[in-house]
């Protein structure tokens, strides 16, 4: 899925555009703090709807960069150009960096004296949001959480939002996504992902788990065969695309068990969970790339290659 060129001049905020007939029409500006996998395909999304998308891949793998190209976004040279132009700042970044990112975006906010307004789009625990939020207190800020893979694989991912500036957030020109503002401040929209998140990737760590076992003992084909009986098809697939997020999902899951735990629950669960990822993380197939790794493989090849040590 590929977007047109970006129509917005290289440097504007606010742009109008001036179309056939005397219309008018504002662009706006969104940078994107994080440009991966599902950060580039929700910029794919707002270009779709009209808005002009920035970010920079200063620091950035290769693999980013071509993420980033795909997807039609308009790199800048740093984190300060972007804030220098962007009305709205998106940040997409695996859970273990969202307190970096923060500090990052922080500190470009101060030193081009900008105030976009920001939203935190990262799977993490409310209490990590509070830490964020007030790393970035000099602007204003909205919680978010995503549910659904990024737009450019399939369409349909819900945004979840919540603070005072939710709505001027799912106000975007978005497409292929749906945004949802949630009542509550800070942390609601944050909350409402660790729940989701523990049921699905909790889902697909138990058939890891099942599966690894069943092959063990010599009966995988049976469990599978059993669990399609049960409604359960073949696993295979989303066990082999949550393995090659295993080195973010760890992290994930440990946020997890921190909301459980603020909530007077068990966490120990969860630990658990995170267990199972890490476990996975010195696997091959995590080394492979979530849009690129054969989800077709048979489930022995799944099971062999989340076993077989990467390099």
């Amino acid at each position: 899925m590929t977007a047109p060129p970006s129509e917005a001049p290289s440097t504007c905020t606010g742009c109008r555009i001036h179309r056939p007939g005397g219309i008018i029409i504002t662009m706006t500006t969104v940078g994107m703090h994080g440009a991966g996998h599902m950060g580039a395909g929700l910029g794919w999304a707002l270009r779709e709807g009209g808005a002009r998308v920035v970010t920079t891949l200063a620091g950035r793998s290769a693999r980013t960069a071509r993420l980033a190209a795909e997807a039609g976004l308009e790199p800048l040279d740093s984190l300060d150009a972007v804030v220098e132009v962007a009305d709205t700042v998106l940040v997409v970044t695996p859970p273990a960096a969202a307190r970096d990112a923060a500090g990052e975006l922080a500190a470009a906010l101060d030193r081009t004296g900008r105030r976009p307004l920001v939203a935190d789009l990262n799977a993490i625990a409310p209490s990590t949001v509070d830490d964020i939020a007030g790393t970035l207190a000099a602007t204003d800020f909205v919680d978010g959480s995503i549910s659904g893979g990024p737009p450019t694989v399939r369409p349909g991912a819900r945004i979840y939002l919540s603070g005072d500036r939710a709505g001027d957030v799912a106000g975007l020109p978005w497409r292929h996504v749906r945004p949802i503002v949630l009542p509550g401040g800070a942390g609601t929209a944050s909350a409402l992902k660790m729940c989701t998140a523990s049921v699905y990737k909790g889902m697909t760590g138990l058939f890891m788990q099942a599966m690894r076992t069943a092959a063990q003992h010599g009966v995988l084909d049976e469990v599978l065969a059993d669990l399609a009986e049960a409604g359960l098809a073949d696993p295979t697939r989303s066990v082999v695309v949550a393995a090659t997020k295993a080195a973010r999902f760890v992290p994930e899951f440990e946020e997890i068990a921190r909301t459980q735990h603020a909530a007077g629950l068990p966490a120990a669960l969860f630990e658990g969970f995170a267990e199972v990822y890490r476990q996975i993380t010195a696997g091959e197939l995590a080394a492979a790339d979530p849009e690129s790794v054969d989800r077709a493989m048979p489930a022995r090849e799944a099971i062999r290659r989340l076993s077989q040590r990467s390099g």
